[in-house]
């Protein structure tokens, strides 16, 4: 497979971890750079528009979690993979990880034959066809486009990360329809990505603290449905 047209960033503030890791993607052909912070990170996302960025979690200037959610506020970085390499003992943010727009974590020490498998996984993931995408959908005050990944409520702009936009969008395209936890992970996370079972629990809870509690409902056992308000 070629992977030259494939743009990988690595932010980690370790040398050695960089040289590391970049070795090993540019022998498998991608294209690699490289930043040592949050902060450097986040303007070499900006120059270098990469397909997939690889960013540590503790970092000095400013850390993962904070780099993760300014580059997804990065015009045409909505869709850029983000995977965050993590060490053991720092499982506790996850949660942060993922509502900053994360698609997965990586826990270091990692072998690299892993590392790459892990990550080709995530390049695998394909985005939706247009014409799955549906049209600009319209509920009492409530505006939801896909096309420009645009959210209103009664007039008032909604900022939404991109994972609870897609999964906002995905329950609306079908109002009362009740769509399983299987079929959420695959339609937004995709099945080739490995999250925590509590991945889709957090966003619908980051999701109703922002459009309100009773446009999404929880089916026991089941999954979770949007409705209409009157």
């Amino acid at each position: 497979m070629d992977n030259s047209n494939i743009k990988i960033l690595l932010v980690d503030d370790e040398p050695d971890i960089l040289d590391f890791v970049s070795y090993n993607l540019k022998t498998e052909g991608y294209k690699v750079a490289t930043a040592a912070s949050g902060k450097s990170g986040v303007a070499k996302a900006k120059e270098f528009k990469p397909d997939l960025i690889l960013l540590d979690v503790m970092m000095p200037e400013m850390d993962g979690i904070e780099a993760c959610d300014q580059i997804r506020r990065l015009p045409g970085l909505e869709n850029t993979i983000i995977a965050f390499l993590t060490a053991r003992g720092e499982d506790y943010s996850q949660v942060a990880g993922f509502e900053a727009g994360a698609d997965d974590y990586i826990t270091k020490p990692v072998k690299p034959k892993v590392l790459i498998s892990r990550l080709k996984a995530l390049l695998r993931r394909r985005p939706v066809p247009e014409q799955e995408i549906p049209g600009k959908m319209e509920f009492s005050d409530l505006i939801i486009d896909p096309e420009r990944y645009h959210v209103e409520i009664a007039g008032n702009v909604i900022e939404l990360p991109r994972k609870e936009f897609e999964l906002l969008s995905l329950l609306a395209s079908k109002p009362g329809k009740v769509f399983t936890r299987e079929e959420i992970m695959d339609r937004i996370w995709g099945t080739v990505v490995i999250v925590g079972g509590r991945t889709i629990d957090v966003h619908i809870r980051k999701l109703r603290e922002k459009i309100g509690d009773d446009r999404i409902k929880t089916v026991k056992g089941v999954g979770y449905k949007f409705e209409t308000i009157d």
